[in-house]
């Protein structure tokens, strides 16, 4: 009885935050004492309302990166791919824009966002969507630093991954992914393509027009929803039942797939990471975080006005995943992994405080700083810095498809220590933290958000 009660309590702590950041419908689904609970809150869609339950589908975005690890673990134990060895071994075709970065790049980079690759590109031209069509284009996309010399997180470096799968296996990366994960797993309500969304039960993704009204996002899927070229880095739709049995499989041995060695590995630090939200380092694919003292895995996504969040305490036996159907839907997550960390572990999870306003400081990282597809402009107006993040509006404009929302400026501060680690404070993406970078010369040349890094422009001036 001590137990329901437990539970209930915190059914009504994630109904009070779906209320507090309105979101239309939310999943969330702890695993703790060997024991699943589904506690689901909202509607489906607003025009057309189902209850959200354990069953209803999200696209879970980026957390797809987990399955997508895990399916080349599977190839590595069964001989056919060497983390150490270059990419090229297993996709002789990849050409890139700095050749001996291509010759060089291993497996292993691209499993733990050291590759130097930057995040993504967006392409808008007519093309046939597959993976082999994508990576024919990576020697356009901008390398921001040397193979291992640096983590930031890449989007393209995942979908080269699922080229690798499918050369390996000869299948498509969604049927390789299918048999060597989701079939033995028995993952029946994780799937690709539209076509299987549409006969299951699915959320309504949602974002807010000028007025802040909620409006339902199109296309359901980020960007171009047919594309096959980004499903290993963010293709996956599931739901919460699937996603607590994937975090079961990830706190077992192994389950017969994989041996219990490699799969804990993938809990092993392999590249640091400084001033991040999202962890202080990288294993294979998790991001690995402490919490009040206890080690925690995590892995989190968006996608069109929905997000998903994946964190297990394997420790404790312990996790917690959360789904919601708006573009608030990313505090939303953070604030119910949260309070599931305090309410079933007693791990809390405090912010650092920001220093006062320093204009002079603030008047040096001020200026625009942008990666392949997105732009970040910090401005100072003399009391406050702020940070907003924008889809580079040339790329908005030539999309044949409404794209995500921009960010709009929200209040950032830096944090104690030697002054390059900052924290936003409010906005969509508040209680994330980031790190300037400076050269030899002590100028700032870049910013890290979300993982990944944002070059300052060239020739960009400061915007106050």
């Amino acid at each position: 009885m001590q137990e329901q009660e437990k539970h209930g309590d915190f059914g009504a702590v994630v109904a009070a935050l779906a209320e507090e950041y309105g979101v239309p419908g939310a999943s969330v689904g702890i695993l703790a004492g060997g024991q699943t609970i589904f506690l689901n809150h909202g509607v489906t869609s607003l025009a057309h309302p189902l209850p959200v339950d354990e069953n209803t589908l999200f696209h879970l975005g980026s957390t797809t990166k987990t399955f997508t690890a895990t399916a080349l673990l599977r190839l590595v134990e069964e001989g056919k791919v060497d983390l150490a060895a270059p990419v090229r071994r297993y996709v002789p075709e990849l050409v890139l824009a700095d050749e001996a970065a291509a010759e060089r790049i291993t497996v292993l980079n691209l499993l733990n966002h050291t590759a130097g690759l930057d995040w993504n590109f967006i392409d808008s031209e007519d093309e046939d969507g597959s993976l082999a069509a994508f990576v024919a284009k990576l020697d356009r996309l901008p390398l921001i630093a040397p193979p291992g010399a640096r983590a930031s997180y890449s989007q393209a470096g995942y979908n080269l991954l699922g080229r690798i799968i499918e050369n390996v296996t000869g299948q498509t990366y969604e049927q390789a992914v299918a048999s060597l994960l989701l079939e033995p797993l028995g993952l029946a309500n994780t799937v690709f393509g539209l076509d299987d969304v549409m006969v299951r039960k699915f959320a309504v993704g949602y974002v807010r027009d000028e007025a802040g009204e909620l409006k339902p996002a199109r296309p359901w899927k980020a960007y171009r929803a047919g594309a096959r070229g980004d499903n290993p880095g963010g293709g996956i739709v599931s739901n919460v039942a699937d996603l607590l049995a994937w975090a079961r499989f990830h706190l077992s041995d192994g389950d017969g797939l994989l041996a219990a060695d490699t799969l804990h590995g993938m809990r092993e630090q392999t590249v640091e990471l400084r001033g991040s939200t999202l962890g202080d380092g990288f294993g294979i694919c998790w991001f690995l975080r402490g919490v009040d003292g206890v080690r925690t895995i995590g892995h989190g996504g968006s996608g069109n006005g929905q997000f998903a969040e994946l964190h297990l305490v394997p420790e404790h036996d312990f996790a917690v995943a959360s789904l919601a159907n708006s573009e608030d839907g990313y505090v939303f997550n953070q604030a119910v992994i949260r309070a599931a960390f305090e309410h079933y572990l007693g791990l809390v999870e405090k912010d650092p405080e920001p220093v006062p306003h320093d204009e002079t400081r603030a008047r040096e990282v001020a200026g625009r700083y942008e990666s392949d597809v997105m732009n970040i402009d910090i401005a100072t107006d003399g009391q406050r810095l702020t940070l907003a993040v924008e889809i580079k509006p040339e790329i908005r404009a030539a999309s044949d498809t409404e794209m995500p929302p921009d960010y709009a400026p929200a209040a950032m501060g830096f944090l104690p220590g030697d002054g390059d680690e900052y924290l936003l404070t409010e906005g969509g993406l508040k209680g994330q933290r980031g790190y300037f970078t400076r050269a030899a010369d002590g100028a700032v040349t870049g910013v890290d958000l979300g993982g990944r890094l944002f070059t300052r422009a060239t020739g960009a001036q400061p915007v106050s």
